[in-house]
């Protein structure tokens, strides 16, 4: 999948405006001193819709003693060498660095920080993969192309309408990938020069919201105020501090986008050769290497930030949790669509290794071999294992459109350790929920997801939006729960976290079609994630029952 949402597209429109009236700026992450994370702030002693994670800390967690909890992130990879993270990374305490062997016996050599299921043995690592409607386009074509429905035996019928879904959607998404390209390539370019021209009409090193939003001399030149105020709005609702992020994060799209339809829309590109394996055989775990940090580490590395970023360095940003949550990396998500035999090979390998959550920021819209994925939840949720799934990015009602991996299985009663998580902004306004963002009833709650600062390859720092940086917020709640109440089990955490979310009845546009709905209806809860909240719940729960004559916990 795309990884990233692209809300600065909403910032097409400004390359249309007279060069001669704006400016320029760059995301270019650089090492920062500490800074404020809205995501950690509280909705009622600082008027913003964070986790409430340094109130918790301050006032609930206080003199209580926490205990080890493994976190893994199945992404594309994190940097093990970032200076806010370094120290908060998992370590296989059977495992020998370096040496070849296979010390610990788990079936992976050497397997110190985790597990990379996108490379072979001589180190090479998969980067960019297909998408599964490419994929199966190149299974089906051969098989339905030029048929007629009527004249297929009723077994291969179901196959035959799949075909011809897939067909449609690929040329939807080439059409669409083909436009958004000519859309961008131009744009960093333009919006550089006009960053460039606003910094010199304004007098300023960088023109950030603060400027945008009372800019100096603008009163005295409409067209200049005009233009400010517009993108002042357009800043605050993507996320964006700046406009040097927007530029940064256009030129991203760019080769993003160009990567998609060289590659993940190539029917002629074969990565998995790469590999070696039988992509088919589903009990195959006998690949990969141990490189947890692969050719872009850019995603699994913010992912990682969000949950746990060191608190207690003071250096860059603090996770939502610590100190003693640890964070094992496994690599399954290329850029393009992930196979389903990785993410359950990953899975499987989180829980065998001690993770008690698993934070999934990956998804897509077909599951070819989705029984194994199911099976390896299930085997999550026999072992006790929370899993935390991002959403989606495409504004989509996933209980119309699925998203994989599904929150519901095919058969059988729901997951008790799946929780699904949509993105949501730092203010209590029209935009509480991302515009980007899934929904549906299959949402349990919504999680900062906009503008989100954390950890970024090469000891730097960065903002990202979207609902894979909504579900580590939710998976760094988690650890905190099971690491100060470590009696909780994986249906517990699912539980409080749902019951403990702030509900909003707040006027919204629907992600969709833009009509304004009640925040409530967006998901199962109605509410956004409050780690304050949980843990007050948890504490109540966890705490000792009086004995009948009185004294707490018994004699």
């Amino acid at each position: 999948m795309s990884v990233f949402p692209r809300p600065f597209l909403a910032l097409l429109g400004v390359a249309l405006l007279p060069a001669a009236t704006v400016a320029q700026s760059v995301n270019t992450p650089t090492p920062a001193p500490r800074v404020v994370q809205w995501t950690n702030l509280d909705s009622q002693k600082d008027k913003v819709m964070g986790l409430s994670t340094q109130r918790t800390y301050d006032e609930l967690l206080k003199g209580r003693i926490p205990t080890p909890v493994i976190v893994a992130v199945i992404d594309a990879g994190v940097d093990t060498t970032h200076e806010d993270l370094k120290r908060v990374l998992w370590k296989n305490p059977g495992e020998i660095p370096g040496n070849g062997l296979d010390d610990d016996k788990n079936g992976y050599v050497d397997d110190v920080r985790g597990w990379n299921f996108l490379g072979n043995g001589k180190g090479e690592n998969i980067d960019v993969e297909l998408y599964e409607e490419t994929r199966l386009l190149v299974k089906l074509k051969p098989l339905y192309e030029g048929k007629k429905r009527e004249a297929l035996p009723a077994a291969k019928r179901a196959e035959f309408d799949l075909y011809q879904k897939v067909k449609k959607e690929y040329a939807a998404k080439l059409k669409d990938e083909n436009e958004q390209y000519m859309q961008l390539a131009p744009l960093a370019g333009q919006l550089a020069g006009i960053n460039e021209q606003l910094k010199q009409a304004l007098g300023v090193a960088k023109v950030d919201t603060a400027i945008l939003r009372r800019p100096p001399g603008a009163d005295t030149n409409p067209q200049l105020l005009a233009l400010t105020s517009q993108l002042y709005e357009n800043l605050k609702s993507s996320g964006l501090p700046d406009m040097d992020a927007v530029v940064e994060q256009v030129k991203t799209a760019t080769v993003e986008t160009k990567k998609h339809l060289d590659y993940s829309l190539n029917p002629k590109f074969n990565p998995r050769a790469l590999i070696g394996d039988d992509v088919d055989n589903v009990q195959d775990h006998s690949y990969g290497n141990p490189d947890i940090t692969g050719p872009d580490a850019l995603h699994g590395t913010h992912v990682a930030g969000i949950i746990a970023a060191d608190r207690d360095n003071a250096l860059g940003v603090q996770g939502v949790a610590g100190p003693l949550v640890r964070i094992m990396g496994v690599r399954a998500v290329p850029n393009g669509d992930e196979y389903d035999k990785d993410v359950a090979n990953a899975i499987r390998y989180a829980v065998d290794n001690g993770a008690s959550i698993i934070n999934m920021s990956f998804g897509k819209y077909y599951s070819p071999q989705r029984a194994a994925v199911e099976a390896a939840i299930r085997y999550a949720e026999v072992k006790g294992v929370l899993l935390v799934h991002a959403a989606g990015n495409e504004s989509k009602n996933i209980d119309v459109h699925t998203h994989y991996p599904a929150p519901v299985p095919l058969k059988g009663t729901a997951y008790a350790n799946f929780l699904t998580i949509g993105a949501s902004g730092s203010t209590n306004d029209a935009q509480l929920t991302a515009n980007f963002s899934n929904f549906g009833q299959k949402v349990d709650v919504f999680a900062p997801g906009v503008g989100i600062y954390s950890t970024m390859p090469g000891s730097k720092y960065g903002n990202e939006s979207g609902t894979s940086m909504a579900a580590p917020a939710v998976a760094g709640m988690a650890a905190v729960l099971k690491s100060y109440f470590p009696q909780l089990t994986a249906a517990d955490l699912k539980r409080i976290i749902r019951e403990s979310a702030m509900p909003q009845h707040t006027s919204v546009p629907k992600p969709d079609d833009k009509k304004t709905v009640d925040f409530t209806t967006l998901s199962s809860t109605g509410g956004v994630a409050n780690l304050y909240r949980a843990v007050q719940l948890a504490a109540q729960q966890t705490a000792p029952k009086a004995s009948a004559g009185g004294a707490a916990g018994g004699r």
